[in-house]
């Protein structure tokens, strides 16, 4: 899922490797928030998901993820998301409702999508495709290649992720 609805011509991607469910990557987005800040229309930053298995609704809130997507608002239902991870933990899937219905979005469909299952496909291949990159903890960034662990530490990964985007944005 991409920051913007058109297609990118942003000269760089930034792959977010995230579990919607993970309290690291609520913290993470401050980082995301600043890449945005500081690099604009420079980037791309593409949530990937990589929900993990001791997240027990980190799956559905990845297709959720995708359902607000659909309906224009992925980004902004994902920093919502985050925002509750322990809500989610406790409460489940009505979350995900709640937080589409807060958004604005249809809940309705929210509830479809998850019942119908439209977004396992995507879900599923992002997640293979992360394992298949050796991602084992979020949150994961690639940029260029390169795949940055925040997994076990976020401490200075703004700093390395921004340091291969200028890098990029150079050569």
């Amino acid at each position: 899922m991409s920051d913007s609805t058109t297609p990118s011509t942003s000269p760089v991607a930034v792959e977010a490797w995230f579990d919607l469910q993970c309290s690291d990557c609520f913290r993470a987005l401050d980082d995301v928030r600043a890449l945005r800040e500081k690099y604009g229309e420079r980037i791309d930053v593409q949530l990937r998901h990589f929900p993990l298995e001791k997240h027990k609704h980190a799956y559905a809130a990845a297709q959720a993820a995708e359902e607000a997507a659909e309906q224009g608002k992925g980004w902004p239902y994902a920093e919502a998301l985050l925002a509750r991870t322990t809500e989610l933990g406790d409460r489940g899937e009505p979350v995900l409702l709640d937080v589409a219905s807060e958004l604005g979005l249809d809940a309705e469909e929210f509830d479809t999508a998850l019942i119908d299952g439209r977004h396992l496909l995507t879900v599923d291949a992002d997640q293979a495709e992360g394992k298949a990159i050796k991602v084992t903890g979020t949150p994961t960034y690639v940029v260029g290649g390169e795949r940055l662990d925040g997994g076990k530490s976020q401490d200075g990964l703004r700093e390395r992720v921004e340091a291969i985007v200028d890098r990029l944005l150079v050569g």
